[in-house]
């Protein structure tokens, strides 16, 4: 059986429905649910989740886990939204362990995620009620003061692409050189800059080709696009809100959004027309259904025949070159690989600034591993660290986030293992110190339906902002996926050795190749052939034995290409052998930064106002990323003050401290609120105590206070703040505290 009523939402429906989740489709969706992982009953977990995936079960009942609760009327409110979520929940997890149809577990897990919605979106807007946010502001600032702009304004702009500014370009700098130190340098990575033109086949064989395709259509006379299945999506829900439409056609419409992400496009094309869809905006009728594939397709080369794209992704150049890798490393594991990099999406609808953008920065990480081994050797440093972790099963139950140690996470199998335990604490303190707000980050566990049908975890850095909940980072166990698939379409081996503890004799499968022969027929395509046969392991071997003993002949599908060998081109044996190393295919931890969406939510969780002018707006970065780290303003133009001026720059610029003078006509308190707007987060002030004994005053961007000290010390001192050697309060109890003086 399958609840569809909506009743007891509608009271409780959002004025501003906002998106808080991405839902990917799925090409697995036997693993679309989170369920009970009891092994006793017959149900089957899904294959490398980790144990205690979607249970309810605990691996330790004695754990401290917090629920970050809302005060107490609004979780009165929530109550009965908590409640039909985890109704839902556990009839979705009934179904699946008592195997229900297919169809209609995707119906009970439709109307899952819908309650799902309503309570995070009802729960995101009473816990913002206070906010005194005002986006608009915002991006009236950071578009005033060139922070980033709609690219090529000028001609009207283009959707979706953005030019950075002076400052914008900076403080993006800073980002990416912090990451660098923080991930590369502090980790040992090895860091990489890849090809953005990437051939076919490459992609291909990551699946992309393939997965990144969606159908649009198009207004006949404007030409406007439009995604199908949202507009389909969109088109039906309306209807099937409307209190005139019949049990029958709600049933279908129902049916029609459960199976929605798999129909075909002569499928989607029959539901245009039934349901009479046109433009929803002028109302004029549509093109029939066209395939877009969301990456750039390019061609490469003058004569136009090599086929590519521009990379949807940096991390296909890592794996790509991965025996190159591991030949740096000198063979051992783990080890990681690093890159930034642009990457390029040509969405449909980008929208949302730069949470939603075609041309976009990552910052990836792949981190090599043995799958017998996912341990971290660094993993007790950070294993009593605590974390807002929003779990798979507790999304399922209809309850908010909890707070855990990560030790905790990894013990009862919450996370999958160390290594993924690791690297999201340190993606958490890297977003806290580039100056995300603590309690507006949080973690997120992909449902079964989002989680890709290699991986076997994956969680999402999100962070709240004026958008609803945004992932901003996401980082995922891709098994051994990626190097499985470039080998299959290669024949180049992509493994690595582990040594054995003791040698051991082992029965080898053999194949041996008439080179002579495949030369001959298969002429350009011999390597090929010869080099895919030496990558196959033993159990694939197994199988080709199996069919050469049987048919006498065997079929071998390369890429897009199919060769059939016979018993004069390839003979199998066996023979026993010691051996002392065995070949693995390494697993890959994944975390990957998108840049854009990192930045917009640190401007808004750094825009601020002065507590006595809320009209002063400013940016409170982190000195780390701020664009510039000190402001140089003297109170007069007369000439004595030049050479003070050019003695405080030089003392800068010796310890490489970006600066900006204003030497403008403006107050003294004007010229503070220009260099706060851009987020500087020291300002020097050269005053006519500095002629009599050469010393400036050092302010202080977010407390506004100053002390005053030797010139000569002003570029170490700035440097030491910048860099998080000391902090304000440190240089207050060091420096006498300056108030203000006579500027006659």
């Amino acid at each position: 059986m399958w609840i569809t009523s909506h009743s007891i939402f509608r009271l409780f429906l959002p004025n501003n429905y906002r998106s808080l989740y991405r839902f990917h489709r799925s090409t697995n969706f036997s693993a679309a649910v989170c369920f009970a992982s009891s092994t006793t009953s017959g149900q089957v977990r899904r294959k490398g989740l980790p144990e205690n995936w979607g249970s309810k079960k605990k691996a330790n009942q004695q754990s401290k886990i917090t629920y970050i609760m809302a005060d107490t009327k609004v979780e009165e409110i929530l109550a009965p939204l908590r409640a039909a979520v985890k109704e839902q929940g556990d009839l979705v997890r009934k179904m699946k362990e008592m195997g229900e149809p297919d169809i209609d577990l995707k119906k009970a897990v439709l109307e899952l995620k819908a309650r799902k919605k309503i309570l995070e979106d009802r729960e995101l807007e009473l816990t913002q009620m206070d906010d005194e946010f005002e986006r608009s502001r915002l991006e009236d600032l950071l578009k005033r003061r060139f922070f980033y702009d709609q690219s090529f304004a000028i001609y009207g702009g283009v959707s979706g692409q953005y030019d950075f500014g002076p400052m914008g370009c900076a403080t993006k700098s800073n980002m990416l050189s912090y990451w660098r130190q923080f991930f590369v340098l502090e980790e040992g990575m090895l860091e990489v800059d890849c090809s953005i033109l990437t051939p076919e086949p490459v992609l291909k064989a990551s699946g992309h080709v393939e997965r990144f395709a969606d159908l649009m259509v198009k207004d006949m006379q404007t030409g406007e696009c439009f995604r199908l299945d949202h507009l389909i999506k969109a088109t039906v829900e309306k209807i099937l809100k409307d209190k005139t439409t019949t049990t029958e056609v709600k049933s279908r419409i129902e049916t029609v959004l459960s199976t929605l992400d798999g129909l075909t496009k002569d499928e989607m094309a029959g539901l245009m027309e039934e349901f009479k869809i046109s433009s929803p905006i002028t109302g004029n009728p549509l093109t029939p259904p066209l395939e877009f594939n969301l990456m750039f397709s390019i061609s490469i080369g003058p004569t136009g025949l090599v086929k590519g794209f521009l990379r949807p992704e940096t991390a296909q150049g890592i794996f790509v070159n991965f025996k190159r890798l591991l030949e740096f490393a000198q063979g051992k594991l783990p080890f990681a690989a690093a890159q930034i990099g642009n990457s390029f999406r040509n969405e449909i609808s980008p929208r949302s600034g730069l949470i939603r953008v075609r041309e976009f920065t990552m910052a990836e990480i792949e981190h090599f591993c043995d799958p017998e081994d996912l341990s971290h050797p660094k993993f007790h440093t950070v294993k009593d660290i605590q974390m807002i972790l929003y779990s798979a099963c507790d999304q399922m139950d209809g309850k908010s986030p909890s707070r855990i140690t990560i030790g905790e996470a990894v013990k009862n199998k919450l996370v999958a293992n160390e290594t993924l335990g690791y690297f999201l604490v340190r993606i958490q303190e890297f977003m806290h110190n580039c100056g995300v707000n603590k309690e507006k980050l949080r973690f997120r566990q992909h449902m079964g339906n989002e989680m890709a049908h290699y991986a076997r975890d994956c969680w999402d850095a999100e962070c709240l902002t004026s958008y609803g909940w945004v992932e901003c980072v996401g980082c995922a166990d891709r098994s051994a996926y990626d190097l499985r698939q470039h080998t299959m379409a290669t024949g180049v081996k992509l493994v690595a050795e582990r040594r054995l503890p003791a040698p051991k004799t082992v029965n080898l499968i053999q194949p041996t190749l008439n080179k002579a022969t495949i030369g001959k027929v298969f002429k350009k395509d011999a390597k090929l052939i010869t080099d895919y046969i030496a990558s196959l392991d033993q159990a694939e071997l197994e199988e080709l034995e199996k069919k050469l003993s049987s048919d006498g002949s065997i079929e071998v599908k390369i890429g897009d290409q199919t060769f059939t060998l016979g018993s004069s081109e390839i003979s199998i044996g066996r023979q026993e052998k010691t051996i002392h190393v065995e070949e693995f295919v390494p697993n890959v931890i994944e975390p990957s930064f998108g840049i854009g969406r990192i930045l917009y939510s640190i401007f808004e969780h750094n825009f601020k106002s002065r507590p006595d002018d809320a009209q002063r707006t400013y940016l409170s970065l982190p000195p780390v990323i701020a664009p510039v780290k000190c402001s140089v303003l003297p109170l007069s133009n007369k000439s004595e003050f030049a050479p003070i001026i050019a003695q405080v720059v030089q003392e800068l610029r010796k310890h490489e401290i970006p600066l900006k003078i204003d030497d403008s006509s403006g107050s003294i308190g004007k010229r503070y609120t220009r260099a706060d707007e851009i987020a500087i987060p020291f300002g020097i002030t050269i005053d006519f105590e500095s002629i009599k004994n050469s010393t400036v005053t050092l302010r202080e961007r977010d407390s506004t206070l100053q002390v005053r000290l030797p010139i000569d010390q002003v570029g170490k001192t700035v440097r030491d703040l910048s860099n998080g050697t000391h902090t304000w309060v440190s240089m207050m109890e060091t420096f006498p505290k300056f108030e203000s003086q006579d500027v006659n």
